[in-house]
């Protein structure tokens, strides 16, 4: 439901000035474009107000994709055993045909992190990989930012009940609605459009500088453990805030971001990292854990809690168990001085140093949207159906750089850029 009672005039005024933000600068919905948004239920209000914006700017079509936490699990716990290996054909075709007609796809993510708790985790695994083969074309059109594309939130209760335990119901959706609100940098007086722009400039002046240094490698150390060397591969682009479409369409993907990201080296990754946060992978939460890399690949993996979940995510095909981005976010940020575990990768990855395995954004090598697979592989860029981002940033994170001549320079001091 949407926000009401004596702060309904405010929060309308917030809740409009975020839409038009998501559409106008997260999608940056053109005139005659297709507009594809995929929405939980209990977001309908938001996810109408995200449409209407579109209509406002010249959407040709909005196209509406719901989704509900309840019948989803019903579904999980309860369908035909066989389902869970079936794509249905006309499922594919949908979303593959909007962005092959560069439509402009909206996910509102907001779900209950723990909706599929007592799932049975090989009907996740097989549905998984059933749905990312099936919809591989989508997903490297996606990868490739051939199409603008974007994932904003706002929250439902279930899970701003999880975010602040022991706390009423409304009083938990008006903490995340501020958080979010917050996160997003929406405020009481608008102009916001005008904060993301000297945000996206800021990202891009440390991407601009990470690209001038072209290190060959980066060695991360902290005191819970990490101590892992990520070589980067001849050619590697840092990203940051927006980026362009193959129609020349700016847009940001994240909203929240707060990141600057690159592709490691597929087989040049060694060492131990320690997880600073839980992961939410398929409605479960994976705690406490740790991987070890050798030449690139994940020979040890645990978790105290939610193993098998993160086991399946890395088996998801044979790149799976290989990074795909390396991305620095500073512990002095807004998400992280919020002090606030959002369960949900979209914030948590923000407030954050991650990492990614699975597949690297081509975008992150010179030419590499213009390579087929096979090429990107060999010049060291990893391709999968799996992307899964973990955070791996602490107060105490060290990150050396180390350039092609030798050079050892700062790049995390205390969590924080030293550049």
């Amino acid at each position: 439901m949407p926000p009401s009672g004596g702060k309904e005039v405010r929060m309308i005024d917030k809740l409009n000035e975020y839409a038009h933000l998501v559409i106008e600068v997260g999608l940056n919905v053109q005139k005659g474009q297709e507009v594809v948004i995929n929405s939980p239920v209990d977001c309908a209000f938001f996810a109408r107000l995200c449409a209407r914006a579109a209509y406002d700017v010249g959407a040709r079509r909005v196209h509406m994709q719901w989704r509900d936490d309840e019948i989803s699990r019903e579904y999980w716990l309860k369908a035909e055993d066989t389902v869970f290996d079936e794509v249905l054909p006309w499922d594919v075709e949908r979303n593959l045909t909007l962005a092959k007609k560069n439509a402009a796809f909206l996910n509102i993510s907001a779900s209950n992190p723990e909706n599929l708790k007592g799932v049975d985790p090989k009907r996740l695994e097989r549905a998984s990989k059933a749905n990312n083969q099936a919809n591989k074309e989508y997903y490297t059109m996606l990868m490739n930012s051939d199409f603008p594309w974007c994932v904003a939130s706002i929250p439902i209760p279930s899970w701003a009940m999880k975010v602040f335990p022991g706390v009423p119901e409304e009083e938990a959706m008006d903490k995340l609605w501020n958080a979010i609100f917050d996160a997003v940098r929406i405020e009481n007086c608008g102009g916001a459009v005008d904060r993301w722009r000297k945000h996206c400039a800021f990202l891009d002046e440390k991407s601009k500088k990470l690209n001038e240094l072209n290190f060959k490698s980066l060695h991360y150390t902290n005191s819970i453990g990490t101590d892992l060397t990520i070589e980067l591969p001849e050619g590697h682009v840092w990203g940051a805030g927006s980026e362009f479409s193959k129609t020349g369409i700016e847009f940001v993907a994240n909203m929240p971001t707060e990141e600057v990201f690159t592709a490691p080296k597929r087989d040049g990754v060694n060492g131990k990292v320690v997880a600073t946060k839980p992961l939410v992978i398929d409605g479960n939460i994976v705690k406490d854990f740790y991987m070890i890399f050798k030449d690139g690949k994940i020979v040890k993996a645990h978790a105290e809690e939610g193993e098998e979940y993160l086991l399946n995510a890395i088996k998801e095909d044979e790149n799976a168990c290989m990074l795909g981005e390396v991305a620095l976010v500073q512990y002095d940020s807004p998400i992280s001085n919020s002090g606030i575990l959002f369960y949900n990768t979209l914030f948590d990855e923000n407030a954050s140093c991650h990492l990614a395995f699975g597949a690297a954004y081509p975008s992150c090598l010179k030419g590499g949207t213009e390579l087929s697979e096979e090429e990107l592989l060999a010049k060291g860029i990893n391709c999968s159906t799996q992307h899964c981002d973990f955070m791996v940033g602490s107060k105490d994170l060290s990150i050396i750089g180390t350039t092609h001549d030798g050079k050892n320079i700062p790049v995390f001091v205390d969590g924080n850029f030293a550049l």
